[in-house]
């Protein structure tokens, strides 16, 4: 079972598991980190990720939850407009005393 621990803000953070793992596919594992300039424990989770959804697909299984869906769709759009410049600097706003 993961454990979840809080934050010292008293957030959630992610849920946290431990694994044993032979040395081989520990040194398999740090080098590929190293390939592609992520921690260790990235590399872990992004293979984990392409595991589970290669699992999912071999079955013919829905792995992707309707909530993960509708964010990876949101995400897409904002992706996907393009950017727009400012024509000038930001003009400050100026607050004036009541005057009696």
């Amino acid at each position: 079972m993961a454990t979840r621990q809080n934050s010292t803000n008293g957030k959630p953070k992610s849920p946290r598991i431990q694994v044993v793992l032979p040395e081989l596919i520990c040194e398999q594992l740090s080098t590929l980190a190293n390939n592609e300039s992520r921690t260790v424990s990235n590399m872990a989770k992004v293979l984990i990720q392409e595991g589970i959804k290669k699992y999912f697909e071999k079955d013919g299984k829905s792995f992707i939850s309707e909530n993960n869906l509708n964010t990876d769709k949101f995400r897409d759009e904002l992706e996907k407009k393009s950017v727009r410049r400012l024509k000038r600097a930001p003009q400050r706003i100026h607050y004036y005393k009541k005057t009696d």
